[in-house]
């Protein structure tokens, strides 16, 4: 008999931030639903009035589109099992409502309705209120969890589903979506897997499937001092979309937070990740956040771009910085982008390391100048530069290479002595990238202009 089609689901409640924590269950439910060929759903449980507002919605979605988590069905992609919102299905909660009091698996008291369990009733003594008080201690449900392995929790209370003010409680609700839009496998945080108990239970009072469960590791604070919260650094998905880290690399590390190919690989094509992602792959021990790592990946992914991605996906940013218009010429854009790609670890780093392309009133390092100045005759290579860089005919990089190696033969002296001076004059800055396409990028006029200022007022 063929395995049904694999239906995931991700139930945010919009809150005006998107936690790390979130964009990871989401991410998980999305790797698995594509590595099965199945359908990712977008479930939003909105019923807090002031939290769950339109603005914190848009947050939510934005972000998961900026990972490149696309749903399937859910939001602004309609689909089978409308409605999507927890707020607007009120009817079919008390559809099921109905039903569990049909069965006589639910009773009414002090204006709550209560599930009903099944089981061995007994007396016990609460000590609060000094009083003997009816409990049933029904069979343990047991959780196949593909995770955690065999799990079991017992019950020994029966649990409210509906509030006194006719608001039906997570656990029911929950259940119910479940049931209704075919959910056939629940990925989420370890921390929901206490509630799960009480969810088998509802389960099988309605006669459905229970669901595959996959109860996935927490992730802890880079000091491992408890879960990460949203007050912590790194945990919102928006201060990386804010940073100009590219998702795929965002998107990257957050599979590693409990998961890892066998090869112990760290940066993989997300082709490649769907093909390996599998529910017994999934660690059971808590992730540590390291943003450093992060990072580190996201550098990887940076210098990985090609050089019309690189410069596609820089322009905005020198744009947003004021270096750049709709004037400035694409070609030299481009050319100053390529050039400094490979010395950048992270895209937020571009306006500083490159505004000196684009204006000439830059800051020199005035401690990279009192050192230069403190060593040898940088002046005097200066000069001796300008004069060859002023009578050059060709200002490609292996021409411009060739002077500065003709001019340290000739006066007996190092090619560091020019580069190290040069590179201060013309950007103010005693690192960069590459300095033969430094002069060549700029070119000739600006380099001569900017040799003739620094030596005047040096």
């Amino acid at each position: 008999m063929p395995e049904p089609t694999v239906r995931v689901r991700f139930a945010p409640s919009p809150t005006g931030f998107f936690h790390i924590g979130s964009a990871r269950t989401a991410l998980f439910n999305w790797l698995y639903a594509r590595h099965r060929g199945g359908t990712f759903i977008l479930r939003i449980e909105d019923t807090d009035k002031e939290r769950n507002t339109p603005e914190a919605l848009r947050v939510l979605l934005d972000g998961m589109r900026w990972l490149g988590l696309q749903w399937d069905e859910g939001p602004e992609a309609g689909g089978a099992c409308e409605p999507y919102f927890q707020s607007q299905r009120g009817a079919i909660y008390q559809q099921y409502r109905d039903r569990l009091f049909a069965a006589g698996r639910a009773y009414e008291k002090d204006g709550a309705v209560y599930f009903k369990l099944l089981g061995e009733r007994y007396q016990a003594w609460d000590d609060h209120k000094q009083k003997h008080v009816e409990k049933v201690k029904s069979p343990p449900p047991v959780i196949n969890d593909a995770v955690r392995g065999r799990v079991e929790r017992e019950l020994e209370e029966d649990f409210v589903i509906f509030r006194a003010n006719g608001d039906p409680v997570f656990h029911f609700v929950n259940v119910v979506d479940d049931i209704a839009m075919g959910i056939t496998h629940v990925i989420r945080g370890e921390d929901h897997l206490s509630n799960t108990p009480r969810h088998v239970a509802l389960f099988e009072a309605f006669g459905a499937p229970v669901p595959q469960y996959a109860h996935i590791p927490l992730i802890l604070k880079t000091s491992g001092a408890g879960k990460m919260s949203k007050r912590d650094q790194g945990a919102l998905i928006e201060e990386y979309e804010r940073r100009h880290f590219l998702p795929a690399a965002v998107r990257n590390y957050l599979c590693l937070l409990g998961w890892s190919p066998k090869d112990d690989r760290e940066v993989l094509p997300i082709e490649e990740i769907i093909r390996l992602f599998d529910l017994p792959g999934i660690n059971q021990n808590n992730a540590r956040f390291d943003e450093k790592k992060m990072a580190h990946i996201n550098t990887a992914y940076v210098r990985a771009l090609s050089p019309e991605q690189f410069a596609e996906t820089g322009r905005p940013i020198l744009a947003a910085a004021g270096l750049v218009s709709e004037g400035t010429p694409a070609d030299y854009v481009r050319d100053v982008l390529v050039l400094c790609q490979e010395k950048i670890r992270a895209l937020d780093e571009l306006p500083h390391f490159c505004s000196y392309f684009f204006r000439e009133d830059f800051a020199t390092d005035a401690v990279a100048r009192d050192k230069l100045l403190k060593s040898g005759e940088p002046l005097a290579r200066l000069r001796e530069l300008r004069a060859a860089l002023a009578a050059a005919l060709d200002f490609s990089d292996a021409a411009l290479e060739r002077i500065v190696h003709d001019l340290a033969t000739q006066h007996g002296t190092k090619t560091a002595d020019y580069i190290h001076a040069a590179r201060l004059a013309v950007s103010g800055m005693s690192v960069g990238p590459s300095f033969y396409g430094l002069l060549r990028v700029l070119g000739q006029e600006r380099v001569l202009g900017r040799l003739d200022r620094f030596l005047a007022i040096v």
